[in-house]
């Protein structure tokens, strides 16, 4: 029996006293208090966003948001390209072709983005950088120009991920060209994300979801003991609006769209999403991808490669390979959705209206 019943049945009585039996069925069915932690803060050019639900009697350390904010700066250390001075950059400034150590941490995301360049057939591709450069996505000042033949050709000699090698023992990258450039930004916020979720799961916390932009993992359940529920925005410029509801459980989720950062010629969009095989922007009716996977750095590299490879060939790949997968095509009558069969346990069910 419930602990307010007896003491309802008691009240109930009294017929004076219908307000007080109101209020006090209110409270009894009132939700448990929200004991979320949230933490938010800025890394790798967006935002990282961190909720934790401790169980009861459990706190996180003082120093929790501190030591998050100390790892993702040691990421940016690593993995940036915005900054001259990181790992990555200082390797992609190394003339030399011969083996290069790096450390472990370098070396294990980018054995992982080749083992995902292989398995795509090189839509995802970390040696894009020059192209991404190129046509103004990248550290360098915006163009909102598209690049001449000449300077496009040049870009694409220098792109090839079969061009980049890795070995663990001991750490080290290889490069065949000496300007060979390596751009780990479909990745590297995925994988921040993990390592979010693995500090959280170190201190005990076995109930969160940790973002880095649009790049999420999540664990257990919410503040009010719910599964997390995750928007998939529907992909229209200057808007905000949501397209479908997902419970991705104990999953990473990533979407990735052409509908954000982008620049428009000549009444021609070009995205930042960019087709390794062709040099050039995607142009395609295929506008969002969201994938769901175990990591968030292969649901982020995959989300990448499957934008990158278009509408029908994505699709294949989505379906050849038993991925979770989320599609949004423009159409000329609006926005068209598909999902593969794997992403169907995830959906959330819509509320019926009468």
């Amino acid at each position: 029996m419930h602990p307010c019943l007896p003491l309802f049945s008691l009240i109930l009585a009294w017929r004076g006293m219908l307000l007080l039996v109101a209020l006090l069925l209110a409270a009894c069915n009132a939700p448990a208090p929200d004991a979320t932690v949230r933490l938010s803060g800025s890394t790798m050019g967006t935002s990282y966003d961190i909720k934790l639900v401790p169980v009861p009697g459990q706190q996180p350390p003082a120093d929790f948001q501190a030591r998050a904010e100390a790892l993702l700066a040691q990421l940016n250390r690593t993995l940036s390209t915005y900054d001259p001075n990181s790992e990555l950059s200082r390797f992609n400034r190394n003339p030399d072709t011969d083996w290069i150590a790096v450390s472990a941490e370098l070396q294990q995301l980018v054995d992982e983005a080749l083992r995902l360049s292989m398995l795509s057939n090189g839509a995802f591709d970390i040696t894009v950088g020059p192209l991404v450069n190129l046509w103004g996505f990248g550290p360098e000042p915006r163009r909102d120009q598209a690049p001449s033949d000449a300077a496009l050709a040049a870009a694409r000699a220098r792109v090839g991920y079969w061009r980049l090698h890795s070995r663990d023992e001991p750490p080290a990258l290889k490069k065949d060209r000496a300007d060979l450039y390596v751009d780990l930004s479909a990745i590297a916020k995925g994988y921040g994300v993990d390592r979010l979720a693995e500090l959280a799961e170190s201190v005990g916390i076995h109930n969160y979801l940790v973002a880095i932009g649009g790049e999420i993992r999540s664990r257990g359940h919410n503040g009010q003991g719910q599964p997390w529920t995750v928007a998939i925005e529907r992909p229209t410029p200057g808007q905000r609006a949501v397209a479908q509801l997902i419970e991705p459980g104990d999953r990473a989720v990533s979407t990735s769209g052409d509908y954000r950062n982008f620049f428009e010629q000549n009444g021609r969009r070009y995205s930042h999403i960019i087709d390794p095989g062709t040099g050039r922007p995607v142009l395609q009716t295929l506008v969002s991808v969201t994938v769901i996977s175990d990591r968030a750095a292969a649901a982020d590299a995959t989300a990448t490669a499957l934008m990158a490879s278009g509408a029908e060939k994505g699709w294949q790949m989505a379906r050849e390979h038993h991925l979770a997968a989320f599609f949004i095509l423009s159409e000329a009558n609006g926005f068209q959705e598909r999902h593969t069969d794997e992403f169907t346990p995830y959906l959330r069910p819509q509320p019926q209206h009468p």
